[in-house]
């Protein structure tokens, strides 16, 4: 009877169209999972560029600021951000639904996940441009802000099956940028262009009016964090297809992450063979240089890398790097902003000429493949408003908070700790601990046949040499074939029962022993 009863009970077998409907949503659902969580990764790739940008005394604050970036950002963008960029009801210009997630459905979870690690690039670029002066509690505010309003109101604009931009309203035009060119690189761009004009320059970036270098003290990890975020470039512009389930959604992420490569490859070269002509004022081949500059190339192309041929994205990376180049200098030595990640040149430089550029180049409806056709000019204004409004939105809201936190006294650090660095009196807790370096020996010179390394307080050496006792000294083997132990915890025979040979060194290695 129990089992007549379960039987009764049992729902229905799904159909094999329910069972592959269910597959399709599920696979469009990881793939934008697994997407986001390599666009995630790019928050790694921030942290290393911009610590190894900044100098050594103030790598742990910027580290701090990166992983805020998701801490802030997540809490913001699930509180309300998520609610303003794509929440129901909503009219043209916000979403005004599902505050808190409330209410949404469960697929579109890995849709607000997405988007999240979308808010906190734009984010994360403001912290770099700002980097090495700027208030820690300041920064919590502006990333609360980027992320739960800026970026969010943005996006809907031109994501948002009802935002103006999207909408055309009553043109029928709509806005092209399918990776954030505009929505997330302009957004960045201009928050970090309003924050480090508000904040000012650091002490001793110019004098007399001229731009002084200050570098960054790593080179090896700011480039460590460039490939990261090359990785990660992938993944936000292929990712930004939504689905890999209908036909053609292959297709569509191949061509986006084939497109980033090319343009972003083109702009590099471009960027390191301008410095090396010396436009820039100098002739050296420069890491720095090609890694922004690439940078500027997959960024230029996020607005369009679904819908040009991969010729225009080697015409889009050209331009994007001469862009770059050009915006750096305009920055620097015209404006007068310090600015140590050039992040406004990259995001915003790279960003306003990729939005540009789609409807140039666009396989279907360019002006270049359509003939210049009345409509695909139409196009190009429209892009060209919404990247200007863009601009705008988030210039008055970031210049308006950053001014707030500038007349309250918040937003600057105090000139001595400046000039000191800021992990030691913010966070205690140093990148480079000098009491962590440190061997305890010292090196010798080779112009004797004594072995290169003695223990350090140990004066002796051996007979023939006019420094003591040498049946005190300790012997050892060539330090490159060992790990150098500290005096105390080494024993091993008198210096004066070994024969040495004429460069110093036992011909048979001694074992030393460890406690």
């Amino acid at each position: 009877m129990s089992s007549n009863a379960t039987n009764t009970t049992e729902s229905p077998e799904p159909s094999l169209e329910q069972q592959l409907v269910a597959l399709m949503g599920n696979s469009d659902e990881f793939f934008l999972l697994m997407m986001g969580c390599f666009v995630f990764l790019m928050q790694a790739g921030f942290a290393f560029l911009e610590a190894g940008s900044v100098r050594s005394k103030n790598t742990t604050n910027i580290l701090l600021k990166n992983i805020l970036d998701v801490c802030i950002g997540a809490i913001s963008y699930w509180a309300v951000g998520y609610a303003f960029a794509f929440g129901t009801p909503s009219n043209l210009f916000i979403g005004h639904g599902h505050f808190f997630l409330e209410g949404i459905e469960g697929s579109q979870y890995a849709h607000w996940f997405f988007h999240f690690v979308f808010a906190a690039t734009a984010s994360t670029i403001v912290s770099g441009a700002m980097a090495e002066r700027t208030e820690f509690s300041a920064y919590l505010v502006y990333c609360a802000v980027l992320t739960g309003v800026v970026y969010p109101v943005a996006a809907h604009w031109a994501w948002d099956p009802k935002g103006w931009l999207f909408t055309g309203v009553g043109t029928g035009l709509t806005y092209q940028d399918f990776a954030g060119s505009g929505v997330v690189h302009i957004v960045g761009g201009i928050a970090a262009l309003a924050g480090a004009s508000v904040v000012g320059p650091r002490i001793g970036r110019f004098q007399h009016g001229k731009p002084v270098q200050i570098s960054g003290h790593t080179v090896p990890l700011a480039a460590l964090g460039a490939f990261i975020l090359f990785f990660g470039f992938l993944a936000f512009n292929g990712g930004s297809q939504g689905a890999i389930s209908n036909p053609g959604d292959g297709v569509i992420v191949a061509l986006a992450i084939t497109n980033t490569v090319i343009s972003g490859s083109s702009a590099g070269l471009i960027a390191m063979v301008i410095k090396r002509v010396g436009l820039l004022g100098d002739l050296h081949w420069s890491l720095l240089t090609t890694l922004n500059g690439a940078l500027t190339g997959m960024v230029a192309i996020c607005a369009g890398c679904n819908n040009v041929y991969p010729w225009a994205a080697c015409i889009i990376g050209v331009v994007a790097g001469v862009a770059y180049c050009g915006w750096s200098q305009l920055i620097l030595k015209v404006m007068k902003v310090d600015d140590p990640l050039d992040a406004v040149a990259v995001h915003f430089g790279g960003g306003f000429w990729g939005v540009i550029a789609v409807p140039i180049f666009a396989t279907e409806g360019g002006i270049i493949t359509s003939g210049g056709s009345l409509m695909a000019f139409k196009g190009l204004g429209w892009n060209i408003l919404g990247a200007v409004a863009i601009a705008v939105w988030t210039g008055v809201i970031t210049t308006t908070m950053f001014g707030f936190l500038r007349l309250a006294g918040v937003l600057r650090v105090e000139p001595e700790i400046e000039e000191k660095g800021l992990d030691i009196p913010k966070h205690g807790e140093p990148a480079y601990p000098q009491e962590s370096y440190g061997h305890g020996w010292l090196l010798e010179t080779a112009e004797d046949n004594l072995p290169k390394c003695r223990a350090k307080g140990i004066n002796d050496s051996p007979p023939g040499y006019n420094h003591g006792d040498p049946s005190n000294m300790l012997a050892m083997t060539h330090p490159a074939s060992m790990a150098i132990p500290r005096p105390s915890v080494v024993t091993g025979p008198a210096l004066t029962e070994l024969v040495y040979d004429n460069e110093g060194y036992l011909p048979e290695p001694v074992h030393n022993t460890r406690l």
